[in-house]
């Protein structure tokens, strides 16, 4: 029997239309573990804030981006991984992608596995650091569809990979040439954000987490999507030749009022301008596709950004798409777990 692997991604609309992206905003943002507050309160802010308004900015946004052959960058770039991985790991495997929120769905793809006879099935989320809202929701959602089922299968959950020497040394592949163009003054580490809220739930002590300036210098709560952060950067930044004054790590996306972890991305750009950075670099290692918060929010509207503040270019650094090294790092996080004694529901 062969083994499978299962590559999960976060999603995208089926096409750059509002009447889509309000779909699939009311699927993702409906989630509770993406918004966490109460199921009134998370119904109230979707149905009379959200859901009105942003559908047709981000439908907008996708459009600056779409392409028109092949669609939204996240989902080509995610099915170019899943194709190249599977021609890496051979007939002896059965891979398949799926999304979150919308197609392909994670039940469509535990079918096509069963229906291949897998023996296990390796479930890889294809988010480096660990968030409820990304990493954990994907479990989540497995484990549900998967528990349904009479035949229960054999799963094996990849944790977080931060930090793996593969994902590492992919980002460096990608990330040397491009900086080496650039020819850039300082140098961005722009992760996806996250609520305050949402970072202090992890701290299963409640004394680490956000208590202090230096918090995340170490990985003193293990599930800390901020400090995984800084721990890629620290291991990125080395080997990218870079000193600690030399690049700033910061996060970006942050949605409504309430608290999201500092520093902020937009915030940076402002402040790096005005110290006088002309021209900077952006990379961004929390998405390993590139996707609408890569190319629009940093590539688009952070450049414009920018350039308005008095910095002379900001140049994206591409993401880890389907690069040769990324296959191999993907293909062998897959080969690891598969030689792993498993049971169902493992981890």
């Amino acid at each position: 029997m062969p083994h499978g692997l299962l590559l999960i991604n976060l999603g995208t609309p089926d096409d750059p239309s509002t009447p889509a992206v309000r779909r699939y905003l009311r699927e993702f943002l409906g989630d509770p573990r993406v918004i966490d507050i109460n199921a009134i309160g998370r119904a109230l802010l979707l149905h009379l804030v959200i859901l009105p308004t942003r559908p047709a900015k981000s439908a907008h946004a996708y459009r600056t981006i779409w392409d028109p052959e092949r669609g939204s960058p996240l989902l080509y770039h995610s099915q170019d991984l899943a194709a190249a991985v599977a021609t890496r790991l051979g007939a002896g495997w059965q891979v398949e992608l799926a999304m979150r929120y919308g197609k392909p769905s994670i039940a469509d793809a535990l079918a096509r596995l069963e229906q291949a006879h897998v023996d296990r099935v390796v479930v890889l989320p294809l988010f480096p650091q660990y968030a409820t809202s990304s990493t954990g929701t994907a479990i989540a959602r497995v484990m549900e569809l998967a528990t349904a089922r009479w035949n229960v299968p054999a799963l094996d959950f990849v944790p977080a990979f931060f930090d793996d020497p593969g994902f590492i040394a992919a980002f460096e592949a990608v990330a040397k040439p491009a900086l080496a163009a650039a020819r850039a003054d300082h140098v961005l580490f722009s992760f996806h954000g996250l609520p305050v809220r949402q970072i202090v739930k992890t701290d299963m002590t409640g004394a680490h987490c956000l208590k202090s300036a230096t918090c995340c210098d170490t990985l003193a709560n293990p599930s800390c999507y901020r400090a995984q952060s800084y721990a890629t950067a620290r291991a990125l930044a080395p080997r990218l030749g870079l000193t600690p004054t030399q690049y700033t790590v910061c996060f970006q996306s942050r949605l409504g009022r309430t608290p999201w972890i500092e520093p902020y991305t937009d915030v940076e750009l402002d402040r790096l301008a005005k110290a006088g950075v002309k021209r900077l670099a952006v990379l961004c290692p929390a998405f390993v596709a590139d996707c609408l918060e890569t190319v629009e929010e940093i590539g688009i509207r952070a450049r414009e950004q920018f350039k308005a503040a008095g910095g002379e270019e900001l140049v994206l650094v591409p993401s880890l798409n389907a690069t040769p090294a990324w296959v191999d790092a993907v293909a062998a996080i897959a080969e690891r777990h598969a030689a792993r004694k498993s049971l169902p529901i493992a981890g």
